[in-house]
């Protein structure tokens, strides 16, 4: 609840079911969740300098997709695809733990 209060500040305090406000994303910080929706009310990702949401390139280079990655459909399905994505570094670097844990358990 404290982390919130701190993230959110007097905004906190607001009624409404603390929705609606648009969520900068920092140059210098890891990025909140990306949604389906980045430009709707409640879920609204900002960039860092310019008042707008992310380019569906954008989203994509902060999921960690390459930018040779090719996405097909509408920009609404464009940006579905990408925040319902696991992040490709995550994605990665879990599936080489995984293969990491196993070849250690056959001789």
């Amino acid at each position: 609840m404290e982390i919130a209060k701190d993230y959110m500040g007097v905004s906190y305090y607001s009624g409404g079911g603390r929705t609606g406000m648009a969520r900068r994303i920092s140059w210098d910080e890891p990025s909140l969740t990306l949604t389906t929706s980045p430009a709707q009310k409640q879920t609204e990702r900002c960039h860092p300098d310019e008042t707008r949401p992310f380019t569906t390139r954008e989203y994509a280079r902060i999921q960690s997709f390459p930018d040779s990655w090719e996405f097909y459909g509408s920009l609404g399905n464009i940006y579905k695809q990408i925040g319902n994505a696991v992040p490709v570094n995550l994605a990665k670097h879990v599936g080489n733990s995984i293969n990491k844990y196993l070849s250690k358990g056959i001789k």
